[in-house]
């Protein structure tokens, strides 16, 4: 499996300004074999697409020459075997024609979908890297429509665009030599719209550019207020607030609307526009070169061949105009997915190996202080030993930095200055998977992925028995519960967990915990959403898979650590008190008074 998503690494070289075509180039050069197939067939099929005016034109000469036509030339005199002739030649071309349409078809569709697989998993993949921060500045709305409708975005046009541009270039070029041939008296006014219909074209791309970079933006913010919507359906239900979120997201979708409406408004007057230039070029033909054919400067024949083939050319062109349309919204799309890769990883990833088997848990904080952005310090000249093998706690009022510590060691964010070694290596020369390896966190904040209760249990551990399922949830106090469930460990507990109560998924988080058997285990408000019943249950439980494993618990309720090896008291991100729960008492400091209240004694 990691040599799978090693091999999905791209480079991310920075490419600033440049153009988003540009940058999808860089990004799919592996994919230069299947584009060169893909355009080989795309060009072959137009030029027998072509070919049928040729033939129509041969055939008028036929009917008109006879003996002098073109085919006699060649020496077949006889008309029946003329026209067997141009029929077998119609057969080949139009079977030709019909399996290279197939070839590029398949070519166009399947790069489409392996680029936009590909880019979405790259995509993914990167995101996964970025730090936290990067995700606490953006909506989950915003970034899901970068992985979906953006690169979605991407595949429709290479599914169809692509080749529509390269038939375009290659009728032009084709047709254009073909006038300049046969008829180059004529073959001017025939192509004096083409540079006006490009000009036109390129000028449109440039005004709806910046017009579609807003569609882009427009959808994401849309898209970020269904996101949230959706996660906090309960809490609009219980406030009643239905009418103000169809207010507040009908703001949103009119804002896209109205994007999309300025792009429309200056794409849907490309086509008529470009008419105008084509009936030019096609009644200039048609008259000049009428005359031409009477007057007998070019055979009737040539003048057949010369009005399908100016059809053939100019009106196309029309198309130009829903191309470029999806190519803009491609390109707007491109932009959006680049700029996401190019984001540059601050987080390093660490270089020394540290097996799990070879952890022994001690952690120290030397000096250690930490802000959020644009925030003061949460944690400030902070040190903190903890020793291989021991229970700590750290309680505090809310606010104090007591979970910011865990985040850091972690390393979801990176310390100003100060260090947090693990076994005397400083953690940000660890390799970062084995530094977060070797530690088994159980949140406040219970996260549960729509599965199976054992899935979820075994998230993190997926090679585990079902008997070692079993095991971790007895020891986590959740087998009973698991067991009056409708299918017990295959029951589905829903998107988040919402199937569960919040006791019942902490339970399963502690249970993952323990599956997972780290060196470190960390406790943050682990028991804060059980009654005091299951609370005892589980505090039996943890002081027996704390023996010998270093753990770091943060709580609120006094109760859960008062047997911990030392407590921590802290405050404005300081450490303020330390000693045992008796120690601490005999103080008579800021534990001594939360003692006091959480116990009732005042």
């Amino acid at each position: 499996m990691t040599t799978v998503i090693k091999s999905r690494r791209v480079d991310r070289k920075r490419r600033g300004s440049a153009h988003p075509l540009k940058r999808l180039l860089n990004y799919g050069h592996k994919y230069r074999k299947q584009i060169w197939w893909a355009t080989i067939c795309s060009i072959l099929n137009k030029l027998f697409d072509l070919a049928p005016p040729a033939l129509i034109g041969i055939a008028v000469d036929v009917v008109v020459k006879q003996q002098d036509s073109i085919i006699a030339q060649l020496g077949v005199r006889d008309i029946f075997g003329q026209f067997l002739i141009l029929s077998a030649l119609t057969v080949i071309i139009w079977i030709l024609e019909s399996v290279l349409e197939y070839a590029y078809e398949r070519f166009w569709r399947n790069l489409a979908q392996n680029v936009q697989h590909d880019l979405r998993l790259d995509a993914y993949e990167h995101l996964q890297d970025l730090e936290l921060a990067y995700f606490e500045e953006r909506s989950t709305g915003g970034l899901m429509s970068i992985l979906s409708d953006d690169i979605n975005q991407l595949e429709r046009f290479l599914d169809v665009g692509a080749n529509d541009i390269i038939q375009v270039v290659v009728t032009v070029l084709i047709i254009g030599g073909a006038f300049f041939i046969l008829a180059p008296g004529v073959a001017w006014m025939a192509m004096l719209p083409i540079p006006f219909i490009l000009w036109g074209t390129f000028a449109y791309q440039n005004v709806l550019a910046p017009r579609y970079a807003d569609v882009r933006e427009k959808v994401g913010l849309l898209n970020s207020r269904l996101a949230n919507n959706l996660t906090g359906i309960t809490t609009i239900k219980s406030f009643t607030a239905e009418d103000y979120e169809i207010s507040r997201l009908g703001l949103e979708s009119e804002a896209y609307r109205r994007s999309n409406s300025k792009a429309i408004q200056l794409s849907a007057a490309y086509i008529p526009l470009i008419r105008m230039l084509i009936l030019g070029g096609f009644t200039a033909l048609l008259f000049y070169g009428g005359l031409a054919a009477v007057n007998g400067k070019i055979s009737v024949g040539t003048y057949s061949v010369l009005v399908f083939l100016i059809q053939r050319l100019l009106w196309p062109l029309t198309r130009l105009g829903d191309t470029f349309d999806q190519y803009q919204r491609a390109m707007a799309s491109t932009n959006r997915v680049m700029n996401l890769l190019d984001t540059p990883i601050a987080i390093h990833p660490g270089d020394i190996s540290l097996p799990v088997e070879h952890v022994r848990g001690e952690v120290k904080f030397q000096d250690v202080t930490f802000n959020y952005q644009d925030r003061q310090a949460v944690i400030k000249n902070l040190s903190l030993d903890i020793p291989a093998g021991k229970t700590i706690a750290i309680v505090g009022s809310t606010g104090s930095g007591k979970s910011t510590l865990v985040k850091l060691l972690l390393r979801f964010y990176e310390v100003q200055s100060g260090t947090i070694t693990l076994d005397g290596i400083d953690i940000q020369n660890l390799q970062l998977r084995d530094l977060r390896r070797c530690m088994g966190l159980v949140s406040q904040d219970v996260f549960l992925f729509h599965g199976t209760v054992a899935e979820n249990i075994a998230y993190g551990t997926f090679d585990a028995t079902q008997q070692e399922i079993i095991t971790a949830a007895k020891i986590a106090e959740a087998h009973d519960f698991i067991m009056q469930l409708p299918q017990g460990y295959e029951t589905i507990v829903g998107e988040r967990g919402q199937k569960l109560s919040g006791g019942q998924r902490q339970r399963i988080a502690i249970a993952r915990a323990v599956l997972k058997n780290p060196p470190i285990l960390i406790l943050d408000e682990a028991t804060s959403a059980v009654d005091n019943e299951t609370e005892a249950a589980i505090q039996k439980s943890l002081e027996r898979i704390t023996v010998n494993r270093t753990t770091i618990a943060i709580a609120h309720r006094l109760s859960t650590i008062r047997n911990a090896d030392r407590i921590y008291v802290m405050e404005y991100g300081q450490f303020v008190e330390s000693g045992t729960h008796e120690q601490l008492l005999e103080q008579n400091g800021v534990y001594a008074s939360l003692w006091r209240v959480q116990s009732g004694l005042r």
